[in-house]
């Protein structure tokens, strides 16, 4: 059985640290202020304490309804699942950098998921292109993450068309609400619908993470004309990158541009990494982003 090459050492003890250390700051007396559907219930409203409570707390509606200031108080009412619903097309399988796009994305989401489960939460996996390929509903343990492991770097999970809205009406579906959802792809083939992305976000906290290969933005140079292959059809396509390349970044980024427009529409977060360049900086900048928007 062919399997890609990752490497989770380094990537594992350092997002350990990240978000061990996100998830040990107490926000609302009781998870991470990271993210939003953190298995948290609301309990009752209780007066606000100068000195002892953050003035971030107070629910301002509420103590004009009582005429005095109010905080809410939440109980913790279950572990935090995280699903990544992870695209394994066959573009996945295309990389001009050292690794693929599929050992990148199989290095990030194992990486994360370790450190999840460290914490004591569940993940699950969904791997779709344009079917579902695996799904493994969220579970806690080592034998979890080896699980997960295993099919991300499984090379016979690999292939197919991408079909992202497709993958999105799957879990929305298939998933209660409170659940905190990444989706992981290149997204080259977009979103045709925004209307199944809005429903999502609605009811998880989702996040998109955009993945691309250096030749996803920027076309090689210095190599005289080359020779393109589409990963579906095989057909190839003689150019010369010297004269498309500034029409080629231009649509590269039109086309991200909406891509981003119809995230931020549909109120949801996203992340967008390069397979060139480590994604543990990246992930820490996100987290205190999202850390600094929830206070």
């Amino acid at each position: 059985m062919a399997r890609l090459k990752i490497d989770l050492g380094f990537s594992l003890k350092r997002l350990d640290l990240v978000v061990k250390g996100l998830i040990d700051t107490r926000y609302l007396g009781g998870y991470s202020s990271v993210f939003k559907g953190t298995g948290l219930e609301f309990a009752d409203y209780r007066k606000y304490y100068p000195g002892s409570d953050d003035s971030h707390l107070i629910d301002w509606k509420a103590s004009k309804r009582v005429n005095e200031l109010v905080v809410k108080e939440f109980v913790e009412e279950r572990n935090l699942d995280v699903i990544f619903l992870v695209d394994v097309s066959s573009q996945m399988l295309t990389g001009s950098s050292k690794k693929l796009k599929a050992e990148y994305i199989a290095e990030f989401v194992s990486s994360f998921s370790r450190s999840v489960l460290a914490v004591g939460d569940s993940v699950g996996l969904v791997m779709f292109s344009d079917k579902i390929v695996k799904n493994i509903p969220a579970d806690s343990g080592m034998k979890q993450f080896y699980s997960l492991t295993k099919n991300l770097t499984n090379v016979s999970n690999y292939g197919g068309y991408s079909n992202i809205d497709n993958a999105i009406s799957f879990i929305f579906k298939s998933r209660g609400e409170g659940a905190l959802v990444i989706l992981v792809s290149d997204f080259i083939y977009g979103i045709k619908s925004d209307r199944n992305l809005k429903l999502a976000s609605k009811k998880f906290d989702f996040i998109s993470v955009i993945i691309r290969d250096p030749i996803d933005m920027d076309l090689p140079k210095g190599f005289g004309e080359v020779v393109v292959e589409d990963p579906y059809s095989g057909s190839t396509l003689l150019i010369d990158p010297n004269k498309v390349d500034r029409e080629y970044i231009k649509d590269v980024r039109i086309h991200i541009g909406q891509i981003e427009k119809m995230i931020k529409k549909s109120g949801s977060d996203y992340l967008f990494l390069e397979t060139n360049k480590p994604f543990i900086k990246d992930i820490i900048k996100f987290f205190k982003r999202r850390e600094a928007q929830l206070r």
